[in-house]
């Protein structure tokens, strides 16, 4: 696959790490002088920005919460002039206020740099099609894709998300190359293309950039296979720029962190304390070389460890592992930590069962936690006697206790009897909350 930017991505350790250092000061001063939010936390903890003389005292510097970036709505992180923006997005969530990413054009410069990083990981280059089914407006997904689409100069399809039949359709009349999308979304297009007739095999896909939500190897694996592609996990968040914070390449064993612009650590998400190469933890994110709205230390609640292994693409830089869940993602049942990632897992390599699921969690009679797993099978399952569900579902119930450490009620359900998505998939609905 072809490399971007080799200075940037496979650039030696030790000069990434002094520019680090010095975009990280540039940045510390940038919002202290700029933010006031900033400068009262970082004075709160005593700290200016000539305390910051090695990429070891960024542990110096206070987190951001996304309930800061709410509070602090619309403008106030703003570290530039209102008149040197070009461009506003916020969050996707649809409740509550939502948390603002602001640009100048350095900053669409920069995103459209490491966006066109993130496309020629998956083997996109001048001469391909690129389907981008991610959404347009408020949301970062499709303009962040659009951006390095143009800036490696490939061919742009900017169909956005929805309308299922007419995505297949310009797939095929337009020879897409490659498609873009949450993991979900792509599943939802194979089973529509089963029945529009439209057979994978014979377009001229080959890769694909997926992101969004978390999603595990298995479905990886199902995505390849019904669609013929390779699938590439990309990572981003609008508070930092968008997507192109992070991808796989061709090796898929991690994805390579852009690290010249977004410095990354692992936390105990408890403690707050920084965790060594390889330890499970939550992922905080520092930008380097933001204008409108950089940001310090910011929790991104994904849990994920970082891998500083060669890879054999000769990428240089960090990687992290594919998302585990989120810790708002995250549901205790019973005091045990289950991921729907978790799930999923299980469910793609069980024979007869779709990776389309609901989970329900509810109070019981006992007033303890109680889990159900609404799970889609094939038509042939149905079809089947009654023997053969009850034995699907004894496996799934079975493979999933040993999974999570948890017993949960299966449910057995009708193929596309669960809503599908366009989007994110909303798959958890907690009734202890209600």
């Amino acid at each position: 696959m072809p490399i971007w930017n080799k200075e940037a991505e496979c650039g030696a350790l030790e000069a990434r790490r002094q520019a680090q250092l010095e975009e990280l000061q540039k940045t510390v001063e940038r919002v202290y002088s700029r933010v006031p939010f900033y400068r009262n936390k970082l004075d709160e903890k005593g700290v200016k920005p000539d305390d910051i003389r090695c990429l070891k005292d960024i542990a110096k510097l206070p987190f951001t919460t996304k309930y800061e970036l709410r509070e602090t709505y619309p403008y106030g992180l703003l570290a530039c002039a209102r008149e040197d923006l070009v461009e506003i997005h916020t969050s996707s969530g649809t409740t509550g206020t939502p948390v603002v990413g602001a640009y100048t054009q350095n900053d669409i410069d920069l995103w459209s740099e490491i966006m066109a990083r993130t496309l020629a990981m998956a083997g996109c280059e001048k001469g391909d099609t690129v389907q981008n089914a991610f959404g347009y407006g408020m949301f970062t997904g499709g303009f962040g894709v659009h951006y390095g689409v143009r800036r490696i100069g490939a061919n742009m399809i900017p169909i956005s998300a929805g309308n299922t039949r007419r995505q297949l359709h310009i797939m095929r009349d337009f020879g897409a190359t490659l498609l873009t999308c949450t993991p979900s979304y792509s599943l939802f297009l194979a089973e529509a293309a089963q029945e529009e007739g439209i057979d994978f095999a014979s377009l001229p896909l080959k890769s694909g950039c997926f992101g969004a939500e978390p999603w595990s190897e298995n479905m990886r694996g199902e995505i390849e296979s019904r669609l013929g592609i390779s699938a590439h996990d990309i990572y981003g968040l609008t508070e930092l720029i968008g997507p192109g914070v992070a991808a796989e390449c061709e090796h898929k064993c991690g994805m390579h962190f852009n690290e010249d612009y977004f410095y990354p650590e692992i936390i105990n998400p408890e403690t707050g304390e920084v965790l060594p190469d390889g330890e499970k933890g939550e992922l905080v994110i520092t930008s380097l070389g933001r204008e409108a709205s950089p940001l310090l230390r910011y929790r991104t609640r994904d849990i994920t460890w970082l891998m500083r292994e060669p890879c054999a693409c000769g990428r240089s830089t960090v990687r992290i592992h594919r998302l585990l869940g989120r810790t708002d993602d995250m549901m205790i049942i019973r005091g045990v930590n289950v991921f729907p990632s978790q799930i999923e897992n299980v469910l793609v390599r069980i024979d007869g069962a779709q990776p389309h699921y609901r989970i329900i969690i509810d109070r019981g009679a006992t007033h303890l936690d109680e889990i159900e797993i609404q799970v889609e099978v094939d038509e042939s399952v149905l079809s089947d006697v009654t023997r053969a569900m009850e034995q699907l579902r004894k496996r799934i119930h079975d493979e999933l206790r040993s999974e999570l450490g948890i017993s949960a009620h299966i449910k057995l359900v009708e193929p596309r009897s669960i809503e599908r998505s366009e989007g994110k998939a909303k798959r958890i609905i907690d009734k202890r909350m209600i």
